[in-house]
């Protein structure tokens, strides 16, 4: 069972901007240039990166998207600070 994982996201407010951007990306739109212009979370700024984390480190919903969820696909995850646009990267 994976420990840590490593994602991107892009918080924003409401689930049809998520769902957009969800599209853009799977139209080939690159995911640190949509995270740097639309994402309210500051991570935003390094294109979505969060880096690794523990299993346990992030809210409920967003730790079970990235510690089961498939890798490299974008999910759409609501959590008490808005909507996610989720690709987890690897787990470990």
């Amino acid at each position: 069972m994976a420990r840590t994982a490593s994602a991107l996201h892009i918080l924003v407010k409401n689930k049809e901007q998520a769902e957009d951007i969800i599209a853009k990306l799977k139209k080939g739109a690159a995911f640190d240039v949509l995270a740097k212009r639309h994402s309210t979370c500051p991570s935003g700024k390094k294109g979505g990166h969060l880096g690794e984390f523990e299993k346990g480190d992030m809210v409920p919903a967003f730790d079970k998207i990235c510690f089961s969820g498939e890798l490299f696909i974008p999910h759409l995850v609501k959590t008490k600070f808005g909507w996610h646009v989720v690709k987890v990267l690897y787990r470990t």
